[in-house]
């Protein structure tokens, strides 16, 4: 078993190689939009609970969407064509937290989207790094996701529904909108079936790294997005 290693104030991470078999890293440090956008860019990401410590992941396999690899279903394709849901981007970002924390997860218990976490993402949001694609029907907002920003990447966070498939709908743009951009993948970081459902898959976090670097060669789209 490697050893769980604990940061200092200083933004530094140990090598990704170092995490424990099931992906845990390092503990503590803090939230601040330096250290998270250090993180992702080293193949790392935040994940712990209230009342516990600030626990950094790195899991091997890794989840990864790459998106001309989305699938898309016959009935996803007819709620797209038909216009039923209204898309936006970046109109209502701390909303789209909010109903991600609260939304229910098979085996979970509680959220690990703890006020601390949302205070973050919206800091990386109002710098131009985390975005949201928001899903409304008749004017209510009914599903939606949230994600960070850098070079040719984009690192799903979460995704909710309040309304069957509005989150299939979401990510259906957001992949539209990340091809438009010539991004390399989504980060999904753990297994779900959900996403696997819609054809992301696990690649070792070897390629995950080289995949990475060569993403973030590329300038990073700062600033709000718009459909």
């Amino acid at each position: 078993m490697m050893p769980v290693y604990m940061l200092s104030d200083e933004i530094r991470f140990p090598y990704v190689q170092h995490a424990e078999p099931e992906g845990l890293l390092a503990i503590g440090g803090d939230l601040s939009p330096e250290r998270l956008l250090a993180a992702y860019s080293l193949g790392i990401f935040p994940w712990y609970s209230d009342g516990e410590p600030i626990m950094w992941w790195s899991p091997d396999p890794r989840l990864v969407l790459f998106p001309d690899r989305f699938r898309v279903s016959h009935s996803l394709r007819q709620k797209v064509n038909r216009n039923i849901f209204e898309v936006r981007f970046d109109t209502n970002f701390s909303e789209i937290v909010n109903q991600c924390a609260k939304a229910f997860r098979q085996d979970q218990h509680g959220t690990w989207i703890t006020t601390e976490m949302k205070n973050a993402y919206q800091a990386l949001h109002q710098l131009g790094y985390a975005h949201s694609v928001e899903i409304y029907y008749e004017g209510e907002l009914a599903g939606g996701l949230y994600g960070v920003s850098l070079g040719n990447a984009f690192f799903g966070e979460s995704m909710f529904h309040l309304i069957t498939d509005a989150s299939k709908v979401a990510m259906y743009h957001l992949v539209a909108k990340v091809k438009s951009f010539g991004f390399l993948m989504i980060d999904s970081q753990v297994e779900t079936d959900h996403l696997l459902s819609l054809g992301a898959e696990l690649i070792p976090r070897t390629r995950y790294m080289e995949l990475l670097d060569n993403a973030l060669l590329a300038p990073t789209r700062q600033g709000f997005w718009s459909l």
